[in-house]
């Protein structure tokens, strides 16, 4: 089970704040939605007008997501297809984004961060205006 910090759980919306879908991400780690954000992505890939990426994104997206609710002490169970792909054997990382929220392996999270990736970071966060 992963707990969802009460500041992350006030972000999920008013509309039903409990409903969450979990699913895979490209990249070592799992993603996880409110219904309706997860409802929009599903919407977009199957309005795609490349129809072997969106069956592509459909096998992968939609067919490993997972619904459940947040319990009452606050966390979410991680199906063990997920936690296989993210690579989840000890201690997790949620890391928090604009409209999910994405669960990484604390091991892959700090090498993807590390001292060798500073003049990646630097490049990007020149793009922003601060």
């Amino acid at each position: 089970r992963l707990a969802i910090p009460a500041r992350f759980r006030q972000q999920l919306g008013d509309t039903n704040p409990q409903q969450l879908f979990i699913t895979r991400a490209h990249n070592p780690s799992i993603e996880i939605y409110p219904a309706d954000v997860f409802f929009s992505v599903a919407e977009q890939i199957e309005n795609l007008e490349d129809r072997r990426a969106a069956d592509k994104l459909k096998e992968v997206f939609v067919g490993h997501a997972v619904e459940t609710e947040i319990d009452k002490q606050g966390r979410v169970l991680l199906p063990q297809i997920l936690r296989r792909h993210a690579r989840l054997d000890t201690r997790a990382m949620l890391v928090g984004q604009t409209k999910r929220f994405d669960v990484w392996s604390e091991d892959i999270w700090t090498k993807k961060f590390d001292e060798g990736n500073a003049d990646d970071l630097a490049s990007v966060f020149a793009l922003l205006k601060r």
